[in-house]
């Protein structure tokens, strides 16, 4: 085993890169089961009736049918919405492939399952494939209605922006950005004052 690996230049005390792929469908999935579970059983049990009053005027359990995106918005374009909703899925797992940070994993994963909330509505509802109405029940007031699988995008969103402003990269550095074992570092280098 040393033998192959040493034949193939790989260092023998460098990580390999694994891509966090179990990270990303896992959550996803999470995300999808949770967000259809709820959404069944608001339309089961909420839908057509008073709203339900959580806190006050603020918030409230309304049951509404969306045609659009995210917070109501969109009405018009719900095609397009269902095939940016496929882009995204094919880009995330394509990338979770080479990710090795968790906290993008688990980021992406929501994003994934967010888009996949929205998308097997507009699948499977009415009034036709690839146009169904989303099913919305969050109401704040001032605000809009959403559902579990905006929350996960919002979330996502939020998380995405933290992690590229400190600056966590996606994947590891790979044996190519390190410094070869038997390199010595200068004094000039990065390595100096180690």
């Amino acid at each position: 085993m040393h033998d192959v690996q040493a034949a193939r230049g790989t260092s023998l005390n460098v990580a390999p890169r694994t891509g966090r792929v179990s990270t990303v469908v896992l959550v996803a999935a999470f995300v999808v089961v949770l967000d259809q579970l709820v959404k069944w059983f608001m339309v089961e049990y909420r839908e057509g009736r008073e709203p339900l009053t959580i806190v006050g005027d603020f918030l409230k359990i309304s049951v509404i049918r969306n045609p659009g995106a995210a917070f109501g918005l969109g009405g018009g374009v719900t095609v397009v919405f269902s095939f940016i909703a496929l882009v995204v899925a094919f880009v995330v797992i394509r990338q979770a492939r080479t990710m090795t940070s968790t906290g993008w994993a688990v980021a992406l994963g929501a994003l994934l399952g967010g888009a996949l909330g929205n998308l097997v509505d507009r699948l499977l509802r009415e009034p036709a494939f690839g146009r169904g109405a989303v099913v919305d029940y969050v109401d704040v007031r001032y605000f809009s209605v959403f559902n579990l699988a905006d929350a996960a995008l919002t979330l996502s969103a939020i998380s995405i922006a933290i992690l590229a402003l400190r600056g966590v990269p996606m994947t590891a550095p790979g044996p190519q950005d390190r410094p070869a074992a038997d390199e010595a570092p200068t004094g000039d280098g990065p390595y100096s004052g180690l």
